[in-house]
């Protein structure tokens, strides 16, 4: 993978990572993006946001840290060497220990492909894990694999979560920041229920966790602006294509105005292109929380003027951190990169978040991790502030847009305040 030479940031491939000599002054953070699987499409935008954010943290010299700020168990464990050359009482027992580190260090990223089946990525994060290979873990990727990544690292080392998630408690030393399903889309339907005068609305999504949460949410909010949900159906991963036909008869069955799609990645694409193929894109309103460019361009575009994501950023977006952070993009790696859609800069946020964490001594497996994310993402009083220096525009800011397909641009219609149920 060649980003040309000014590239400051480094991805090591897991097994280089299990047993490759590594820099134990080194802070590793464990990558996990979908590059295969219904999210694979996605996937290289969301790693180049990761390799961007790497490249200007280290730029900047690197994480820095007072003391004990970066004194992970697991770069303890790297600095002692091999297994069978730690003294005794050095081993798995001393893993949640605090050791002085050095005031910078280098950020390299391990890089775990998250599109696989959840049991399998699991697995390999918990190796890394368990092998004193990372000191925390972040990464976009479906929920049914985060509750799985959730599992192993909870309690060992810090893990956070970016994209829109499904909501409800995580395991001490997970934080999320993304969006609930409330929060995403009660205000999205509520307005395009008025703007389309719409009262028949249908769920389809994945069969998963995340999707499940969404349908929750979207039955509220369409009882909410006096419209029903006459129609839900959810399909296993990878299933649409086999699943169209029934999907377009049962939407013209039910006579259905709107549909609320909770597909992801590829499955999302195979079913806007057989609304295509049927003719219902030009009757039926579609509002999906998981639509981005990179997937809009996989569909072909679309030029209904029905067709609408709600997230909380788009390419599309005028303000200066969007045009700044696109114009990096564009001078590190190139004009023919993938778009830098809403889960890339998620991603990007929560790697220079790990660095904030990191600087301001409060990069912790516990319980404590949420409250920490939540006072840095504030980034109130000169503490908070200083912890972004590495991160050339600070702290994200809060925000969701709804935006409607433009050929092959998303086009944003109007925005919410993050807030919702």
């Amino acid at each position: 993978m060649d980003y040309g030479v000014n590239l400051q940031a480094r991805l090591i491939e897991p097994l280089d990572a299990l047993y490759a000599p590594g820099d134990a002054a080194a802070f590793r953070l464990c990558l996990v993006v979908p590059q295969s699987g219904a999210l694979g499409l996605i996937g290289p935008s969301a790693l180049d946001a990761a390799v961007l954010a790497a490249h200007e943290i280290n730029a900047a010299g690197g994480i820095a840290a007072g003391p004990g700020g970066l004194g992970t168990a697991a770069r303890a464990r790297r600095a002692e060497g091999p297994a069978d050359a730690r003294p005794a009482g050095s081993g798995r027992g001393a893993r949640r220990g605090r050791v002085r580190a050095d005031p910078c260090a280098e950020h390299r990223m391990d890089l775990v492909d998250g599109g696989r089946a959840p049991a399998a990525v699991a697995a390999q994060v918990a190796g890394l894990v368990g092998a004193g290979a990372v000191d925390a873990v972040a990464g976009f990727h479906s929920s049914d694999v985060h509750r799985a990544v959730e599992a192993v690292v909870s309690g060992r080392v810090p893990y956070v979560f970016t994209p829109p998630h499904e909501g409800g408690a995580r395991l001490p030393g997970v934080a999320c920041t993304g969006v609930g399903p409330g929060e995403q889309l009660t205000e999205a339907i509520g307005f395009l229920t008025e703007r389309h005068q719409v009262r028949r609305w249908a769920l389809v999504g994945n069969d998963y966790i995340w999707p499940r949460a969404v349908h929750r949410a979207a039955r509220d909010a369409a009882a909410g602006c006096h419209a029903r949900v006459v129609l839900e159906h959810r399909v296993p991963l990878g299933q649409v294509d086999r699943a169209l036909g029934r999907l377009v008869e049962e939407l013209r069955a039910h006579r259905v105005q709107a549909v609320l799609v909770s597909l992801i990645g590829r499955d999302l694409v195979a079913f806007n292109r057989g609304l295509r193929h049927s003719g219902l894109d030009r009757r039926l309103v579609r509002l999906s929380g998981a639509l981005e460019e990179n997937g809009l361009l996989a569909c072909g575009g679309d030029d209904t003027g029905g067709l609408y994501s709600c997230m909380d950023s788009f390419a599309s977006l005028a303000d200066d951190r969007a045009l700044a952070l696109t114009e990096r993009h564009r001078a590190l790696l190139g004009p023919t990169a993938p778009v830098l859609d809403s889960y890339a800069r998620g991603l990007y946020d929560g790697v220079h978040l790990v660095a904030a964490l990191a600087a301001g001594r409060a990069l912790r497996a516990d319980a404590a991790l949420p409250a920490a994310v939540r006072r840095l993402l504030a980034a109130r009083g000169p503490g908070p502030r200083e912890a972004w220096r590495a991160a050339p525009q600070g702290p994200p800011r809060a925000a969701l847009h709804l935006a409607r397909a433009d050929g092959p641009d998303l086009r944003v219609v109007t925005s919410f305040r993050p807030g919702g149920p």
